[in-house]
């Protein structure tokens, strides 16, 4: 994970190999395509570099990125939220009451989805609680049965 969003916004030469669009995958858990849309969309810090050939190079500040990226996606961030992040990040600081702004306003969606989820799982676990009771007893004939 990146330690500072500073890192990703100088994106410095490194000593670091470069990786491919495989790697980076295989790393990130994105496919090809979903890092190619990234790219495209604006999602990155920084642009992706090319080898003399053309392939895509990237640098392990750009692994960093993506995989906060993953987690922000992973947990519900709009798209257009997650380029608009993206988009401060590459302007750099001075802007940081608006991030701060984005990823708190995400941070209190998931955590009501965490207390939707728990409070789905009570229910769940009352029903199996429900069931698994009855059952143990021999006593699951019409349980919840509208015919009766």
């Amino acid at each position: 994970m990146i330690t500072s969003e500073t890192r990703a916004e100088t994106r410095s030469e490194t000593r670091e190999e470069p990786l491919s669009i495989g790697e980076v995958a295989a790393r990130t858990g994105l496919s090809v395509h979903a890092l190619r849309f990234y790219e495209r969309e604006g999602l990155l810090v920084g642009p992706v570099r090319r080898s003399t050939g053309g392939r895509r190079r990237y640098a392990a500040c750009d692994v960093e990125w993506l995989l906060i990226c993953v987690k922000l996606r992973e947990s519900g961030m709009p798209l257009a939220e997650l380029k608009r992040f993206a988009e401060l990040v590459r302007q750099g600081p001075g802007n940081e009451a608006e991030r701060l702004q984005l990823l708190d306003a995400h941070r209190r969606r998931v955590d009501a989805q965490i207390t939707a989820l728990e409070e789905c799982r009570s229910v769940i676990t009352w029903k199996v609680d429900v069931y698994a009771e009855h059952l143990a007893r021999g006593e699951a004939a019409g349980l919840w049965d509208p015919t009766v």
